[in-house]
């Protein structure tokens, strides 16, 4: 339960394409879940095209969020916000996965991580809306590097949708609820 009186303690797992819409429904579905909303993100801005695109998400999402970035201390970041806030927003795993990966962390390490990442969602008092990207449905990575990362995020898919109480996937602007039952196409309004 949160803190507040409010509803049951909701934990929602969203994939998805590229540009599907699952981060407005995410950011939808956070606005229904309380006031003090904050949103991690995990995108860190390499070059000028990457920080126009955070600076554009800060401005899309207002005041309406608190905005932290933290591209590799996830866990850790979940678990300090327990109490500070009514609902979490994190967008997105798989560039998290990505830092991870770029840093040369080996596999297990990545794993060991998402499990800490998992046990942090399933601590932490506010809701918590994940957002990752559905990787595993295309053809295989020609490289090495696009293997394993295509392996861990399938992976922390798992894990993480073992936590969550809820799943989604975006599919053509189409926002699909898988869990719970029975599957249903979800409005824009996630109430």
């Amino acid at each position: 339960m949160s803190g507040h009186g409010a509803a049951p303690r909701r934990v929602a797992l969203i994939g998805g394409g590229v540009r599907s819409g699952k981060s407005a429904f995410a950011l939808s579905l956070a606005r229904s879940l309380g006031e003090r909303r904050a949103f991690i993100a995990t995108a860190e801005p390499f070059d000028d095209e990457m920080r126009a695109r955070i600076d554009a998400h800060v401005r899309e999402r207002g005041d309406a969020f608190a905005t932290l970035e933290e591209p590799i201390a996830l866990p850790e970041r979940v678990a300090a916000l327990s109490g500070a806030v009514d609902v979490v927003v994190i967008d997105c795993l798989t560039l998290w996965l990505s830092n991870l990966l770029l840093r040369d962390e080996p596999e297990g390490r990545i794993q060991e991580r998402i499990e800490a990442l998992a046990a942090a969602v399933e601590a932490a008092s506010p809701h918590v809306v994940l957002v990752s990207n559905e990787v595993g449905m295309g053809v295989v990575p020609e490289s090495r590097l696009g293997r394993v990362f295509r392996d861990v995020a399938g992976r922390a898919h798992q894990r993480l949708g073992r936590s969550a109480g809820e799943l989604y996937v975006a599919v053509m602007g189409a926002i699909l609820r898988l869990r719970p039952g029975p599957v249903a196409v979800v409005g824009e309004d996630a109430r």
